[in-house]
């Protein structure tokens, strides 16, 4: 079966299940958004319309952004079905993936798995999208072990590209492999991460935020100008290095010095250098300028690595207007004339 013609079903019709809906929906997938609460006729027929609804309004910010032509909302929401579970109980054997995108209470995700598993193939890949649950918990609440796996999406679903994929220790290596294919089919950067609290984007980002936090209870600067150095600065720089990326970049050495004086002069340990920064000391692996550190840069040439990379630094700020065309000398004199007639006058 040609992965475009599978069914997939996504079990939570909240932002997370539509985010997800909208997604498969515009690469062409047919999908079934169920609800999973309990309601009557007319509370499901009114999460129905507020569902589609809601898909159809961000399909339009799309369009407008001239991302792909007004005529085809109508054509990717015709794609989506919404369905609840109570109304079709056997629904789900008709599912090739199901994905599960339910409130973070376990003891829900418990019962919903087991009605779920009660009536879908064996061959069935299932995928939460959890950011609080470990995926061997949560496995244990399903049959066929081998084909469970979490997916963790990034808010809006439809727009950020990066997926975290961890499987349990039971998932097999076809269910993982399926589940890149899909990803990746649809345009998103799935990743490998083990099972862990947090991921990797929950865990660096709590710090961050909670330290923006932090910064604005200290008077250090108002919540506009936090916000604009985190967009500005930090947030530019890392959409084109990785964060261990840019510690090879401007030299391990360099984070240490810098967290040590922090800790020092903020009285925090929560500033302290990692243990592996300071295995890096040790070893001497301090990045670039020996090439080697968290990358190896033994074979790689650095001036053209150099050069690349601050082209797509570059790219992206003159996409954001940051970088403008350079001023004719004889325009920067007339201005700065201007300026000083005006000062006199």
């Amino acid at each position: 079966m040609k992965l475009g013609n599978k069914a997939i079903f996504i079990a939570g019709a909240g932002r997370m299940g539509r985010g997800i809906a909208l997604t498969l929906a515009y690469h062409g997938f047919q999908v079934t958004l169920i609800d999973i609460k309990n309601r009557n006729h007319e509370e499901f027929e009114r999460l129905k319309s507020i569902a589609l609804a809601e898909i159809k309004s961000q399909l339009k910010i799309l369009a407008l952004s001239n991302v792909f032509p007004n005529e085809m909302i109508d054509l990717i929401v015709g794609r989506i079905e919404v369905c609840h579970m109570d109304h079709q109980p056997d629904i789900w054997q008709e599912a090739d993936i199901v994905f599960e995108a339910l409130p973070e209470i376990l003891s829900l995700k418990k019962v919903v798995y087991r009605q779920i598993c009660s009536t879908l193939p064996k061959e069935t890949l299932i995928a939460s999208t959890t950011s609080s649950f470990s995926v061997n918990t949560l496995a244990e609440f399903v049959t066929h072990k081998d084909r469970f796996i979490n997916t963790h999406w990034l808010n809006p679903a439809y727009l950020i590209p990066l997926v975290e994929v961890s499987p349990s220790i039971e998932t097999s290596d076809q269910s993982l492999k399926e589940m890149f294919q899909l990803l990746e089919g649809i345009g998103k950067v799935p990743i490998k991460c083990e099972p862990s609290p947090g991921f990797i984007v929950p865990r660096i980002q709590a710090l961050a935020m909670n330290e923006a936090s932090r910064l604005v209870k200290e008077g250090v600067a108002s919540i506009e100008d936090i916000d604009k150095a985190s967009r500005v600065g930090f947030g530019l720089r890392f959409a084109v290095l990785g964060l261990l990326e840019f510690i090879d970049w401007g030299g391990a050495d360099t984070l240490y010095h810098a967290s040590n004086y922090l800790k020092d002069s903020l009285k925090s340990n929560r500033f302290a250098p990692s243990e592996m920064i300071e295995e890096k000391m040790k070893s001497g692996d301090i990045g670039l300028k020996v090439k080697k550190g968290f990358y190896h840069f033994e074979e790689t040439s650095l001036d053209q690595y150099q050069l690349e990379t601050l082209q797509k630094f570059i790219d992206l700020l003159q996409h954001l207007g940051f970088i403008t065309s350079p001023k004719d000398i004889s325009s920067v004199k007339e201005d700065l004339n201007e300026e000083i007639c005006n000062k006199n006058s």
